[in-house]
């Protein structure tokens, strides 16, 4: 195009040329970039403060960025020029540098468009870690950081575990714990999956024989749940870990993670302090009324109780198994030797070893609880059926799918909130809103009929 017909095409001829600029920028990365300073000053108040000052750099022909990568200030020099910059100026390996200069020059336009770019591409999406990782390294966490903001609440949609070790720095994973910890916001990752995680990133750090060494001893939530071996040996330079560890230690909510998995995964690796350890141990205990039994020998109150029992209803197996009687086809109720009163999160399971047409387990109050007639018409009894219904005082809600002979479901009851959820199979739902009227005392229940054959015993 000839000069003359396009003021921002012959604006564009100007960028980074030699021949029409009287200032040379150095940046960051050692590279050198070339500016006209009138314009420059023109359209950035920050230039025209450094280049117009009376001082040294109003007669040097050379000004120093240090903290401004080449990549960013050529997103610079265009937008100054030209007054905008084509979509394909911006990619995901600069679109951070561009962003951070977009403020160091005070050129909010700039900041708008590079922002309605990352919300348009699949950059956010795609590229998140890596992209939180490098703003990490050149933008302090402020609450006021649209940017930095935006690339925390995507990462925390993401489950770390699938995040490979090396998309996501430590700084990076400091900035996202700081900025969820305690916090109401969507966070998808288990808090134990959050310990693994910042444990392995952090003897990444170490040493690459540290890192395949604790990856051994830190198995996932997943492979705890179905048991699988974990190595025994001593983990070598466990104190390099603790050290690494210790920026993102105060953001893991130990109290989160199971004490089973504290004992046994997390207390003998020997990285996290003592002191924050025996703290959990110790709200724990003071949470969890379910103390051992305070007699000797093998008692075990997770038995089907026969003076609680339904008069068509067989107890056996030493109180572990309950089924009726052949021929009897109306549902009648079995309630648990165990109690659960006032404060106290407690699990046990329930294995459908026989099913009948409807099977029903949950929790019922022993307080005007008839044992003869099915629990989910009384007030007093709360139960999950094969049909995938809860019910209630003759009120139901549908809560999951159906289910079957041999399936294992899990109660969880949480005294200290007084919600109830069930784990169905392996997969756990929520806690039913519906329930909200649970009282201060409860016991496990199940609702049965012939052929239906029920096992009952501590989760």
């Amino acid at each position: 195009m000839t000069k003359g017909y396009s003021l921002e095409h012959d604006l564009r001829l100007l960028i980074n040329n030699p021949k029409y600029s009287d200032i040379e920028i150095l940046c960051e990365d050692e590279k050198k970039l070339y500016g006209c300073r009138a314009i420059l000053a023109a359209r950035s108040e920050v230039f025209d403060r450094l280049l117009y000052n009376g001082m040294k750099e109003s007669y040097d022909n050379q000004i120093s960025f240090p903290e401004i990568h080449s990549s960013g200030m050529k997103i610079i020099l265009e937008y100054t020029y030209a007054g905008s910059i084509k979509e394909e100026s911006l990619s995901k390996d600069n679109i951070i540098e561009a962003f951070y200069a977009a403020d160091y020059f005070q050129l909010l336009d700039l900041q708008d468009y590079i922002m309605k770019t990352i919300k348009k591409t699949n950059y956010a999406e795609t590229y998140s870690p890596e992209l939180l990782s490098r703003a990490a390294e050149i933008m302090p966490l402020s609450e006021d950081n649209i940017l930095l903001n935006l690339l925390i609440e995507t990462v925390a949609t993401i489950p770390l575990n699938i995040i490979e070790f090396g998309r996501l720095s430590i700084t990076a994973l400091q900035y996202l714990l700081i900025s969820t910890h305690e916090k109401e916001k969507p966070f998808a990752t288990p808090e134990y999956e959050v310990f693994r995680y910042s444990a392995i990133l952090a003897a990444k750090q170490v040493s690459n024989n540290t890192y395949k060494n604790l990856m051994k001893r830190l198995p996932t939530l997943e492979q705890l749940e179905d048991s699988v071996q974990i190595e025994s040996k001593r983990i070598f330079n466990n104190q390099k870990i603790a050290k690494e560890l210790e920026p993102l230690i105060k953001f893991i909510d130990f109290r989160r993670i199971k004490g089973q998995i504290l004992a046994d995964t997390i207390d003998p690796l020997e990285i996290i302090p003592t002191k924050i350890i025996l703290d959990v141990y110790r709200q724990k205990a003071r949470l969890n009324n379910a103390d051992s039994n305070e007699f000797r020998g093998t008692l075990n109150n997770y038995v089907w109780d026969k003076s609680a029992c339904g008069s068509k209803l067989i107890v056996d197996d030493n109180g572990k198994v309950v089924y009726a009687q052949n021929g009897w086809y109306n549902l009648q109720n079995v309630r648990a030797k165990v109690t659960f009163e006032n404060k106290g999160i407690f699990e046990w399971d329930v294995i459908i070893e026989k099913a009948c047409e409807y099977i029903w387990v949950g929790i019922c109050a022993s307080e005007n609880f008839n044992y003869e007639t099915f629990a989910g018409f009384q007030p007093t009894g709360w139960v999950l059926g094969s049909s995938g219904n809860c019910f209630n005082s003759n009120n139901w809600s549908n809560y999951c799918p159906s289910f079957g002979d041999d399936t294992k479901i899990t109660v969880h009851l949480n005294m200290n909130k007084r919600t109830c959820a069930f784990t169905v199979n392996g997969i756990k739902y929520p806690e039913i809103l519906e329930w909200n009227n649970l009282p201060s005392k409860l016991h496990p229940v199940v609702s049965l009929r012939h052929p239906g054959r029920f096992r009952i015993k501590p989760h």
